[in-house]
C-alpha cells in the first residue's frame, strides 16, 4: 500500500486553503515561533525562487487518528470548519508566509533578543532590482506605525504610514503580493503613468511578483490509512527544526477529540503529588508510561483468564508505540490506581530514608514500582511483601539496572515481582541480574550515581546518628537539621596528605551529616575536630564512638587520622550493607582498598553542596556555644 503521495503545488493555492480552513494543524503542534530575521529570510528565498523545503501533510478523516485540530495562527474562521489536510511539517514556513502575504495585518514576532515585536514587511523595489544588493537586503520590516525614526523618535527616516508614501519611497507591501494588480494601478496613478516608472514596475512585476505568483512548493501527503504511531514517528523525524513532541502532548491532542482535557487532568494529579517530595519530579509522561504498563498487563491477564493461548496473548509493554495506542477508556480506568501507586511508593521509600527526589537513586524505577503497587493494593502492607518489594528495589539500585532504556525491564518487572511477592514464584530477572563490583565504591563520588544515593539511604536506614545531636536521622531531623552528604576526612586535610581526589571524594569517605556538623568539622583532621564536637555537644568519648559506628566508621582509625585503615574498614562495612539488602554475595578483591590505591575515571565532578570550610582556631568557639 502506498503510504503517501508527492506533488508540487502553487504556494498561493496552499495559502488559500489555509485561509479557508481546508489545511489546519493538529492540536499537538506548538505555537508559531519564527523571529523577524527568519521571516525575512523565507520571503527572500521565495522572491529568488530558491527552495524552502517540502511541506508534509496528513489526510484527515481516519477515525483511528482523531486529533483535535486548530487553524494556522492568524486564520479567522467564521464557523467550525473541518480540515481536509493537517500540517505535519512546515508549520513555521506556512504560518510565516500566510501572515505576511495573506492577512494584511501587522505580524507579531520576535527580535534577535527574543523580545516580542510587531512588524509589517516590505520589498525595497530599488534594491530588489539592483544587482549590487542581495534580495535578502531588499526585504525590510517596519514597526506597527510604519515609521522608522532616529534621535529618540524626533526624526523620521522612513514613513510608510500612507499608501502614497509607499509609492513615493518605492516600497512594496508584501501583504499586497496576491493583489498586485490593484497596487500597480494605484502606483501608476500616483506617478501619473510616468513611462519610466511604468517600465520600472513592469520589471519588478516580472522579476519579483511573478516569482511569488508562480512559486511551487513540494508537498508530501500522507494517506489517512497510516496508523497513529507512524504519523507521530514521521512527524518527529521530519520536524528537525522544532522540539520533539512528548507522548503526553500527542495523547492530549488525541484525547481532546473525545472532549477529555489531559492537561487539566495532569494538573489535578500534580496537586495530589505535591505533598510527597520523593515524587515531586515525576513527569506527565512517567504517569502515562505507568498507566500503559498497568493497562497492557491487565489486558493480558484478562485474556489469559479467558483461556486465550499464550502465543495469542497481548504483550505487556510501555514503549512509545504502546503509549500512543493507549485508549482514553484504559487511561480513565487505570489512572487512579497508578496515581495511588506513585503515592504509596513515595511513602515506602520515605520509610527507607529516601526523602526527596534528589535522593532517589532512579526516578525511572518509580514507573514499574507504581504499577506493582497498583496491582498489589493493600497486600503490600504485609511486612513480608514489603520486604520483598524493597529487595527488588535495592537490587535495581546496586545492580545499576535502570540507567538507560528500561521499557523491556518494566514489562518483566511487573508480572515477575507481583508473582514473586504473592506466590513466591521464580526470582525476578532484576533480582537475578543484580551484581555489584567492590571496585565500584571508588567511583561513586556524586549524586550522578544511583548506587551513591543508595548507600546514603542505607546508612540512614541502619540507624546513622547525627554527630552533634546524637539523634537518629529520620524524616524530621533530615529536614530540620539540613542533612546532606559530607566528607569524613575533609578535602583540605586530604590534599595536604597527598590523598588523590578520586579517593577522598568516594562515598567511602562521605556520610550523612547536618550542615552545622559539617561546619564544625571544617577542614581539620579528625583527631582535632572530634574532641571539638564532643565538647560542643557535651558527648562522652564512648558515646561518640557509638555514633561513629552507626556510620560504619571505626572510631580508632578516625581518631588517629589513619586514613587508609579507615578507608579499608569502611569499604568493607559498606559492602556488607549492600549484601544485606540485595541478598547477593560480593566477591572481595585483595588490596583493593589498601594504601596508595589509585581510583579510576574521576570525571563526575564535586558535589556543589559538599564544601569543607576550614575553621580558624579563633572561630571554633563560636560553634561551641549553647546557641548551636
Amino acid at each position: 500500500m502506498e503510504t503517501f503521495d508527492s506533488s508540487k503545488t502553487r504556494l498561493f493555492e496552499i495559502l488559500k486553503d489555509v485561509d479557508a480552513g481546508k489545511i489546519q494543524l493538529p492540536d499537538f503542534q506548538r505555537g508559531w515561533i519564527w523571529d523577524d530575521n527568519r521571516i525575512k529570510g523565507i520571503l527572500a528565498s521565495v522572491a529568488k525562487s530558491f527552495p524552502i523545503g517540502a511541506i508534509m501533510l496528513l489526510e484527515a478523516g481516519n477515525e483511528n487518528i482523531r486529533f483535535k485540530t486548530k487553524p494556522v495562527e492568524g486564520v479567522k474562521l467564521s464557523n467550525d470548519v473541518k480540515p481536509d489536510l493537517l500540517i505535519l511539517d512546515g508549520q513555521q514556513r506556512i504560518t510565516s508566509l500566510y501572515q505576511t502575504i495573506v492577512t494584511n495585518e501587522v505580524v507579531t514576532t520576535k527580535d534577535d533578543k527574543n523580545r516580542v515585536i510587531k512588524r509589517w514587511y516590505y520589498i525595497d523595489m530599488q534594491k530588489a532590482m539592483d544587482d549590487n544588493y542581495d534580495l535578502e537586503e531588499a526585504i525590510i520590516s517596519i514597526g506597527e506605525k510604519k515609521k522608522i525614526t532616529e534621535d529618540f523618535g524626533r526624526r523620521i527616516v522612513l514613513d510608510l504610514s500612507e499608501k502614497e508614501f509607499e509609492f513615493e519611497n518605492l516600497m512594496y507591501p508584501v501583504c499586497m503580493i496576491d493583489e498586485y494588480s490593484t497596487w500597480r494601478r494605484e502606483f501608476n496613478e500616483y506617478w501619473q503613468y510616468d513611462r519610466e516608472k511604468s517600465m520600472f514596475w513592469d520589471k519588478f512585476e516580472t522579476t519579483i511578483i511573478n516569482s511569488f505568483d508562480k512559486y511551487m512548493v513540494p508537498v508530501i501527503t500522507m494517506k489517512k490509512e497510516n496508523p497513529k504511531e507512524a504519523v507521530c514517528q514521521v512527524f518527529e523525524k521530519v520536524n528537525t527544526g522544532g522540539v520533539p513532541l512528548t507522548v503526553f502532548e500527542l495523547l492530549t491532542a488525541t484525547f481532546a477529540a473525545d472532549d477529555f482535557d489531559l492537561k487539566t487532568d495532569w494538573q489535578k494529579i500534580r496537586e495530589k503529588f505535591s505533598p510527597y517530595k520523593v515524587i515531586s519530579d515525576v513527569s506527565n509522561t512517567d504517569v502515562i508510561q505507568a498507566v500503559t504498563l498497568l493497562a497492557t498487563y491487565s489486558n493480558r491477564l484478562a485474556r489469559a483468564n479467558d483461556s486465550t493461548s499464550g502465543e495469542d496473548l497481548p504483550a505487556i509493554g510501555c514503549k512509545r508505540k504502546d503509549m500512543l495506542n493507549l485508549s482514553l477508556e484504559d487511561y480513565r480506568k487505570y489512572r487512579d490506581p497508578i496515581v495511588n501507586g506513585f503515592i504509596k511508593a513515595s511513602k515506602i521509600l520515605s520509610e527507607n530514608h529516601i526523602y526527596t527526589s534528589r535522593d532517589l537513586p532512579y526516578s525511572t524505577q518509580l514507573i514499574p514500582m507504581s504499577a506493582i503497587l497498583a496491582v498489589l493494593g493493600d497486600k503490600i502492607d504485609n511486612i513480608g511483601h514489603k520486604r520483598k518489594l524493597m529487595h527488588w528495589f535495592w537490587c535495581g539500585v546496586f545492580g545499576e539496572l535502570y540507567g538507560s532504556a528500561n521499557e523491556t525491564r518494566y514489562a518483566l518487572d511487573l508480572p515477575q515481582v507481583v508473582n514473586w511477592i504473592e506466590n513466591d514464584s521464580e526470582t525476578p530477572k532484576t533480582v537475578y541480574d543484580a551484581n555489584f563490583s567492590p571496585s565500584r565504591l571508588h567511583t561513586l563520588r556524586t549524586r550522578n550515581s544511583a548506587a551513591y544515593k543508595g548507600i546514603y539511604a542505607l546508612l540512614m536506614s541502619a540507624g546513622a546518628m547525627d554527630w552533634l545531636s546524637a539523634t537518629n536521622i529520620d524524616i524530621s531531623t533530615y529536614f530540620a537539621e539540613a542533612i546532606d552528604i559530607h566528607h569524613i576526612f575533609p578535602e583540605k586535610w586530604c590534599k595536604e596528605n597527598d590523598i588523590e581526589p578520586g579517593i577522598y571524594n568516594s562515598i567511602i569517605n562521605k556520610t550523612a551529616l547536618a550542615t552545622r556538623t559539617n561546619r564544625q568539622i571544617g577542614g581539620r583532621a579528625p583527631s582535632k575536630y572530634l574532641p571539638a564536637i564532643e565538647k560542643t555537644a557535651c558527648i562522652e568519648t564512648v558515646r561518640m564512638d557509638e555514633i561513629l559506628r552507626s556510620h560504619c566508621i571505626e572510631p580508632a582509625d578516625l581518631r588517629a587520622d589513619r586514613f587508609w585503615d579507615f578507608y579499608e574498614a569502611r569499604a568493607e562495612a559498606l559492602l556488607q550493607r549492600i549484601e544485606a539488602v540485595t541478598g547477593k554475595m560480593i566477591a572481595r578483591e585483595p588490596e583493593l582498598f589498601r594504601t596508595g590505591v589509585v581510583a579510576e575515571s574521576y570525571d563526575e565532578g564535586m558535589e556543589e553542596w559538599d564544601t569543607d570550610e576550614p575553621l580558624e582556631e579563633e572561630h571554633c568557639e563560636e560553634w561551641q556555644t549553647p546557641a548551636d
